[in-house]
This record gives C-alpha cells, sequence and structure tokens, in this order.
C-alpha cells in the first residue's frame, strides 16, 4: 500500500515564484493543482493529487488584488473536502492587516474578518510574516507563527559595515520595531513624526533625534506608495545625514511606489519577496525569505521549536 507523504506543498497562482523556492529549500516537491476559470470571472479549484491524511501547506500571499485571497479561500475548502489531516495556510503578507481596529465610527475591521473567512474555510494553523499589528494574531482560534523578517534583513546590515550608525521610524507607531533594532547593534535610534489628512498622503513631517553625519536606516513593515519612507529619506539627507537606507518587509509597492524611490536620497531600498516585485529600480534589493518559511515548514512537522529561528522578536 502505497502511502502518502507527511505533508504536501501546494501554492496559489501568484505566489508560485516563492513556493518553488521554499521547496527546493526544504528539498521536496510542489503539489500539482489546478485553477479552472469561467467566462464571468469566477474560478474554481482542485488537487490533481491525494492529500487524504496529509498535512497540507497552503502558500498564498493576500496582496491586491482580491482574487488571491479568494483562491487561498477555495485551496482551503477543497483540502478540507479531500480530506486532508491539518490545513496550513502560509500566508508571508497578510492583507488587509492595516484594518485592525475601529479609528472613526462606522468601519470595518478587515483584519478580523479575514480572520473569520480563513476560520470557516477550515484553518488549523497560520504562518505569518511580521503583520502590521502584533495583536491580529488574537483574531485567529488557532496556532499563529508569527516569523520576522529581521532574520534576513540583520545579516545583511551587518554585511555592510556602515559606521555612525542609526535606526529611524518613518513614524511615531513603528517605534517598538525600530527600537528592536537600534538595541541589537548598540547604537541610536530615530524617530518621525508625521500627520495626515487623508490615507497616503503626508501633510507635514519633522524627525525626533540627531541624524547629522550619520548612516540612517529607516524600518518598517511594508511599503505601499513610499510617499513615507522616500519623504523621511530626503528629509533627513537634507538634515545632515551621510546615507539613508530603508528595510521594509513587504513590498507593496502600488504607483507611484518605484518612481518615488528611483527618485529620492535613498540609497538602498532592502525588501523581501513576500510580494513579487517585478519592477525596474536600481535602489530595490529582494532579499528571499524562502528558506526561513521552508525551515518553520519543517519545525511545524516535526513539532520542533521555531524561536530559535528569531534574531530579534
Amino acid at each position: 500500500m502505497v502511502q502518502s507523504p507527511p505533508y504536501k506543498i501546494f501554492s496559489g497562482t501568484n505566489s508560485q515564484y516563492l513556493a518553488t523556492k521554499i521547496c527546493e529549500s526544504i528539498g521536496c516537491e510542489l503539489g500539482k493543482m489546478n485553477i479552472t476559470y469561467f467566462a464571468d470571472g469566477e474560478f474554481g479549484v482542485s488537487f490533481e493529487e491525494s492529500i487524504r491524511g496529509s498535512h497540507v501547506f497552503l502558500i498564498q500571499s493576500t496582496f491586491p488584488s482580491s482574487d488571491n485571497l479568494m483562491e487561498l479561500l477555495l485551496m482551503m475548502d477543497a483540502a478540507k473536502r479531500a480530506s486532508a489531516k491539518s490545513i496550513v495556510a502560509v500566508i508571508p503578507y497578510f492583507g488587509w492587516a492595516r484594518q485592525d481596529r475601529k479609528d472613526k465610527p462606522r468601519v470595518s475591521i478587515g483584519a478580523k474578518l479575514i480572520a473569520d473567512l480563513l476560520g470557516v474555510a477550515g484553518l488549523h494553523r497560520l504562518i505569518t510574516m511580521d503583520l502590521h499589528a502584533d495583536q491580529i494574531q488574537g483574531f485567529f482560534d488557532v496556532p499563529v507563527d508569527h516569523l520576522y523578517a529581521s532574520s534576513v534583513f540583520l545579516p545583511y546590515i551587518e554585511s555592510l559595515q556602515l559606521k555612525n550608525l542609526v535606526f529611524a521610524s518613518p513614524d511615531v507607531g513603528g517605534s517598538k520595531r525600530v527600537n528592536s533594532y537600534a538595541k541589537y547593534f548598540g547604537v541610536p535610534m530615530v524617530i518621525c513624526h508625521k500627520t495626515r489628512s487623508k490615507a497616503n498622503e503626508i501633510d507635514h513631517m519633522t524627525i525626533i533625534g540627531d541624524v547629522t553625519g550619520k548612516n540612517v536606516i529607516l524600518v518598517d513593515d511594508m511599503v505601499d506608495t513610499a510617499g513615507t519612507i522616500t519623504k523621511a529619506a530626503n528629509l533627513m539627507i537634507k538634515a545632515g545625514a551621510e546615507s539613508v537606507r530603508a528595510i521594509a518587509s513587504h513590498a507593496v509597492m502600488s504607483d507611484p511606489a518605484t518612481q518615488r524611490v528611483c527618485d529620492s536620497d535613498l540609497t538602498e531600498m532592502i525588501m523581501t519577496d513576500t510580494i513579487p516585485f517585478k519592477k525596474n529600480c536600481s535602489k530595490v534589493h529582494i532579499l528571499s525569505v524562502s528558506a526561513l518559511i521552508g525551515q518553520t515548514i519543517k519545525r511545524v512537522i516535526d513539532n520542533e521549536s521555531i524561536s530559535s529561528q528569531f534574531l530579534l522578536k
């Protein structure tokens, strides 16, 4: 009698570039799956191999469009109906995470809604990376393995051998994240204070701290339109900074982000491949998180701790 492997890995359409690298890092094959499209835009999902009794890992970031989320939900439903032993959603970039609370009357809490949808679809475990807000982990009633891109950023920063290093947050909300980096390297931190009248538009920004003669590294969880990160970089160069680099876990990079980065005073923009970056900009450097996610999958299967992978927490 032929036994199914203890785990199988499948990928949604737009995350196959990352899933392939994850499978290569742990020496397994990417599972076969088919997506059928209808003329009106509807689509259906089917697994092209048996998954009965297997731990199924479904890799799919939920970046725009919402088809990526819907595809993941259908994959989970199909796995549940095909008698998978467990269903683990691997969502390197968890979309809708900016909607984590009611910050004004009569608004949705999108992150909680997505958590509920995943739960109904059959989620047993979630593996994700650098959530916009840590408390989103509490929206789930299943185990959440929250990974940190610092595991790939720190070795790269160390390889630069920068002197007079300072870490900076482009807004007050990211001060905890930046403090972790500054504490690890034993260097000062700087905070930018910004005011906005509406989303993606900054009215005013000021620097809290000294950047004169410093090599600054801005730290953020995602870059959307790049308005904040480039404005902060330009402001710091004007304030006397020697150089300004930026690290961000998720390259959302909505237009005109790429052009803004290319035109800015940033020396370099370092991001991960949780979201595919397909545009051309010499200042953008992409680091892969495939090995980190691959090792996490192996540790989950072997019931091993994953906390040893975290350089920063």
